[in-house]
């Protein structure tokens, strides 16, 4: 399949775009969920009898009702959503912050499921499973040279928490077949990617999405990395889509001293609920710094917004993706569910940032892609405020409302990574298979290397450089590394690190010359 670069850069920002769409289906208030009954014979449960009994051929009415529903939402905002059973297990397990399995990340390498890496001291890694293995059988059921969708293997991976299941493996280092046992037991899916300190004092602590355990893993970070001195805190919702609002509130009460309002709702009658900051609070003190970019929605904004309107830190980036609805979950009794909007949420000047959407869903989430044709991503002139929508915070500042949070520090794109092709690509999953299939050629040449180690040894050739440059060209993306050799090579070296060593090596290796980062710096007292 040819790609014609002329669209790459929308092709891949669409990808990372749809994180937002999925936070932003899951922001709503993490609280009891509503079984919907209606046991009254409508218009439309009539038709679908009709159907049924009377027409000529056969037909799932599922399929139409879930059609129908999907249609009725569509009329209403983009963010009240239909999830069918089979979507809404996973959803659930994301957003819960664990499930039950064997813990391994894998990849589909040709037609066999190839482990990247097991998850530290889980139930794979303690039964002896290794990076680079193929998982050929699980327990009698043959797993390579069917092409399976990823939702079926993940089914005949996970279980009950400790149940059995007998994996056959291949070793490829070793060439010869094993038999494993696993007990399979619950694996955390953290939200919380990295958190570690940079330049001295200053901690950072990047947070993927805001799901049930957001809070207590952003608290276990902050605590590590006070006790290491950390005095400023850097705060990262870079494509971060959104999630349980009560975590972001969590998060941004114990950095507001008492009583400073973080957010608020409004409902269809009008009524209003504030949420205020208590006593507790282990950083209220020190500089604060979030960075946002037109990924980070939702949850994600009410975080940077009590941050902003209370003059409480600094935002740094660009504008956020513009989502000020919230949802609540009802469920259905076939184990599927609707996420309705029942409010606006405000920022405490008294803001929504919710932009518009009387354009239709598909103009509303492509609105984020339009910024590249504007120039917005570029030029902080070019983002569109609404004059008439200005708020003040306590100390003068003023905000804007009609559309997503305005950094206050701006960070253009080109600046960041350079042309916007290469900065997508270098953020999508294709990175991560090019460095699996250089390191199942040749693991043994990393193995035993300490950290410092590697990096010295990955500074010192072009060799990854010039094969994923080769790579891309072979799988007819036009793209020309030669201007951006210095970050292809710092992401190429990221991504070994990530798949070796693991996640927060890969951030290490990042930020040294993230711009976003290097702004905050820059304003450090």
């Amino acid at each position: 399949m040819k790609y014609n670069p002329k669209y790459l850069p929308i092709v891949i920002f669409a990808a990372l775009a749809l994180g937002v769409v999925l936070g932003g289906m899951l922001n709503f208030p993490n609280t009891t969920d509503y079984l919907v009954k209606n046991n009254s014979k409508n218009k439309l449960n009539k038709l679908i009898d009709f159907i049924d009994n009377e027409y000529v051929d056969d037909i799932n009415t599922d399929s139409i009702v879930n059609l129908t529903v999907d249609n009725i939402l569509a009329k209403l905002d983009p963010h009240s959503v239909y999830i069918p059973p089979s979507e809404q297990q996973q959803v659930a397990e994301s957003m819960k912050g664990n499930f039950v399995g064997i813990g391994v990340n894998f990849y589909m390498y040709k037609d066999s499921v190839a482990v990247i890496k097991p998850v530290d001291n889980g139930p794979s890694a303690k039964a002896g499973i290794e990076s680079g293995d193929r998982i050929l059988y699980a327990d009698k059921t043959k797993l390579f040279g069917r092409k399976l969708p990823s939702d079926s293997l993940f089914s005949k991976l996970k279980g009950t928490i400790g149940s059995n299941i007998e994996l056959t493996i291949y070793r490829k280092s070793e060439r010869k077949k094993l038999k494993v046992k696993i007990i399979r037991d619950i694996i955390p899916i953290k939200s919380v990617d990295a958190a570690l300190l940079l330049d001295g004092n200053i901690a950072y602590i990047k947070i993927n999405r805001f799901a049930e355990t957001t809070y207590s893993e952003f608290m276990t970070g902050l605590t590590k990395l006070k006790k290491q001195g950390a005095k400023s805190l850097i705060i990262d919702v870079r494509d971060n889509g959104g999630g349980y609002m009560e975590e972001a509130i969590a998060i941004a009460d114990e950095l507001l001293p008492n009583k400073q309002l973080i957010v608020f709702t409004k409902n269809k009658n009008g009524n209003i609920d504030k949420t205020f900051a208590t006593e507790k609070g282990s950083f209220e003190k020190g500089n604060i710094s979030v960075l946002i970019n037109e990924n980070s929605a939702s949850a994600s904004e009410i975080l940077a917004g009590a941050i902003q309107d209370n003059d409480r830190g600094t935002i740094v980036g660009r504008r956020s993706f513009g989502k000020g609805l919230v949802q609540r979950e009802m469920d259905f009794a076939d184990g599927s569910a609707v996420r309705l909007t029942v409010a606006r949420y405000y920022t405490p000047t008294g803001r929504s940032i919710q932009k518009p959407y009387s354009k239709g869903n598909e103009a509303y989430f492509k609105e984020s892609e339009s910024r590249i044709g504007n120039g917005e991503l570029y030029e902080k002139d070019s983002i569109k405020i609404t004059e008439t929508i200005k708020f003040k915070t306590k100390k003068g500042k003023t905000v804007y409302g009609g559309g997503g949070i305005v950094p206050d520090v701006f960070v253009p794109l080109e600046v960041e990574h350079g042309s916007e092709g290469t900065t997508y690509l270098l953020q999508s999953g294709i990175l991560g298979n090019f460095v699996f299939e250089q390191l199942d050629r040749d693991r043994k040449s990393f193995k035993g290397l300490t950290f410092e180690q590697f990096q010295s040894k990955m500074n010192q050739t072009d060799i990854y450089f010039s094969g994923f440059q080769n790579f891309i060209f072979g799988n007819g993306l036009n793209l020309n590394f030669g201007k951006s050799k210095p970050i292809v090579k710092r992401y190429l070296m990221a991504e070994f690190a990530r798949q070796i060593f693991g996640e927060s090596y890969y951030y290490e290796i990042i930020l040294k010359e993230d711009a976003m980062i290097k702004a905050v710096l820059v304003q450090k007292p």
